[in-house]
């Protein structure tokens, strides 16, 4: 399964139709908030199942702001980041991984990329 993963396109979706023509043909696109009113335009651009969740930015969203998901054997915790403080480092967004019986946490809101594989609970940032 090919799964592309982004977060934080703030209303500005010119790298993301660039990334997902680079990649596709893709099975899932996952975004992780910050999409600003283009929920619509990123389905349609995507091809294929789309998961999303809300941002900090997403104000009048009716987006869900959390959610887990299954991906093959795999639970996935999907959030923002920002209500845990991510900016700080991914203890917290780990332990609130594991309160919701998922082995993977996907976030975004920091614009820094990260994969941190240590411990029960991977943490991904686009």
């Amino acid at each position: 399964m090919k799964i592309l993963i982004v977060s934080d396109s703030h209303g500005r979706c010119y790298h993301l139709d660039r990334a997902v023509r680079r990649v596709k043909p893709i099975d899932m696109l996952i975004h992780l908030g910050d999409l600003e009113g283009d929920e619509d335009y990123i389905r349609g651009i995507a091809d294929c199942p789309v998961e999303m969740i809300s941002g900090n930015n997403d104000f009048f969203s009716r987006i869900e702001r959390e959610k887990v998901i299954t991906i093959g054997k795999y639970k996935v915790f999907l959030t923002h980041g920002h209500r845990y403080g991510v900016n700080y480092g991914t203890q917290m967004i780990k332990e609130a991984a594991v309160m919701r019986g998922a082995d993977i946490v996907m976030f975004g809101h920091t614009h820094r990329p990260l994969i941190d594989l240590d411990g029960s609970v991977w943490a991904v940032n686009p």
